[in-house]
């Protein structure tokens, strides 16, 4: 990562703050200040590849902090647009804090954990900006990248030689630097660091439920957001080594040669990996090419599995998905998640292979649920509910008997996403969190009006999520519908819509004729 250095001037536009690493200039924001690509870790180069990150060089004088550092390698996808004018880097570990001028007063922090089904994204999406919640809220609001795709998320520790050692998860491991950089920062910034709330969508969420099972993660954060979570993605070592040894296939490298992975071009790494992301689950429906792996090291336990026998952090939780979570999968015609009745069929015959012990009556029981699971909006709710409802309530089941746990469905949609039979899909609920409309190139949320209501609901999502990070308790306190703890009695869930309602246990049907044994691949 380049290093801009300059010598020390502020003034009302500008903040200087001291870290253990070096001083940061930061700029003023609207009513904050933001400091953009803060070196968390040093460059994972060269021998440090497919490594968990080290510490960063210190550095003397002042990092100017005006820019975003470069995003994670990975490779062009519509789902997830980046903007061209990105610098894309293996030195891309570097973190973003928003927050109002220090002044001795330590305030919540917030950490935002990206989304991309671990292949994608990075924290310089504008949707995910800072300022609107930072000056909202009075908190300090902190983002980063973390390696995503092969160099993140591709298990190549099974290869490892006397001469090269690999590790697992390193996207994991990077992600767990970060948070180790906010508890020993962040209160320089006017945070504190006993009061660390995660926040996270889609794969961010599936990170946040897996380092909540992970023992070196615990004591990082206090509370967390899954914002939905495809908990049950996360695979075994030997289903981890197939997928390893088909990138070494696509990279034509022998196994006895793995080590020129070190130093291979990484063009040739991005590419072999967006095969992979395309053929994996193209080959078995409801499977990532690229996820956290249990390794028995730093994830000892599949998760889903590790909440419903305890091995958790208890910490509050808030967690929950979207209404349509399959429809925009549909929409960009991804193979990420099985949208057709053949691919549905084929990812729960791929599940009944993977767990015999499952009777052809509990599956039967299953299906009961979807009796037009033959025809496309049957093949979506089931998909849907395999990958992020179940999962959802799995967790929440577990995690309630312990620790406050809240949870939600967002059912809002604008009249443009329900013509457009997107409705609440997967993502949607993302500008109403951040309060950021309009992000995206070409953006239809309003051609057909809704934005009124949608405000109104992005008001009162906000104000429940700062409340949490500040309070622990998810109380709004505008007048809005109070939202009560998911107990296992009443199983209260929040149905986020134009007007919120509270109901109790929605998902009955589906969740007694799912059953309790978690159902994900091995």
């Amino acid at each position: 990562m380049d290093t801009d250095i300059r010598p020390e001037q502020t003034d009302d536009s500008t903040e200087v703050v001291r870290t253990p690493d070096g001083d940061v200039r930061g700029y003023a924001d609207g009513s904050v200040f933001v400091w953009k690509g803060i070196p968390y870790a040093a460059a994972p180069t060269g021998e440090h590849r497919f490594r968990a990150p080290c510490p960063p060089q210190p550095w003397d004088g002042i990092r100017d902090c005006r820019e975003f550092g470069p995003i994670a390698p990975q490779g062009q996808s519509p789902a997830v647009p980046i903007d061209r004018a990105f610098v894309i880097d293996e030195d891309c570990l570097s973190i973003n804090v928003w927050a109002p001028r220090p002044d001795g007063t330590q305030r919540p922090v917030m950490v935002w954990i990206h989304g991309g089904a671990y292949c994608l994204g990075s924290a310089a999406q504008t949707i995910y900006d800072g300022r609107h919640l930072a000056e909202t809220g009075d908190v300090v609001i902190v983002s980063f990248n973390y390696r995503v795709g092969a160099l993140g998320f591709l298990d190549l520790s099974s290869f490892s030689t006397p001469d090269v050692v690999f590790e697992s998860n390193c996207g994991l491991r990077d992600q767990i630097a970060a948070l180790r950089w906010v508890r020993d920062h962040i209160d320089a910034f006017g945070g504190d660091p006993d009061e660390v709330t995660v926040f996270g969508e889609s794969s961010g969420a599936g990170s946040i439920t897996t380092l909540m099972t992970c023992p070196s993660a615990e004591g990082l954060f206090h509370r967390a957001i899954a914002q939905s979570p495809p908990a049950t993605s996360v695979y075994g070592r030997e289903r981890a080594r197939s997928v390893a040894s088909r990138f070494l296939e696509l990279m034509s490298i022998p196994v006895d040669d793995v080590e020129t992975l070190i130093t291979a071009d990484l063009d040739l790494i991005i590419k072999a990996g967006d095969e992979l992301v395309n053929e994996i689950p193209t080959r078995m429906p409801g499977t990532l090419a690229m996820a956290p792996v249990v390794d028995r090291d730093l994830v000892p336990h599949y998760p889903v599995a590790a909440f419903q026998k305890g091995y958790t952090h208890k910490i509050p939780l808030i967690i929950g998905s979207n209404k349509d979570e399959a429809s925009i999968f549909k929409f960009m015609k991804s193979p990420l998640m099985p949208v057709s009745a053949q691919s549905v069929e084929a990812m729960l015959q791929a599940l009944a292979d993977d767990h015999p012990d499952i009777s052809p009556t509990r599956l039967a029981e299953i299906m009961s649920v979807y009796p037009d699971h033959t025809k496309p909006s049957g093949a979506l709710a089931l998909s849907r509910d395999a990958a992020f409802r179940m999962p959802t309530l799995w967790i929440a089941d577990a995690h309630c008997r312990h620790s406050p746990t809240w949870v939600y469905r967002f059912d809002h949609a604008t009249p443009m996403l329900k013509a457009a039979r997107i409705g609440a899909g997967h993502a949607t609920e993302l500008p109403y969190v951040f309060g950021n409309f309009g992000t995206l190139n070409v953006d239809p949320t309003f051609w057909l009006g809704g934005r009124k209501a949608a405000l109104e609901v992005a008001g009162r999502i906000q104000r429940r999520w700062l409340a949490f990070a500040r309070h622990a308790v998810p109380a709004a306190l505008d007048g809005s519908k109070h939202w009560a703890p998911y107990e296992e009695e009443k199983r209260s869930t929040l149905l986020i819509d134009t007007t919120d309602s509270l109901v109790h246990d929605p998902d009955q049907g589906l969740r007694t004729a799912w059953g309790n044994d978690v159902m994900g691949f091995h």
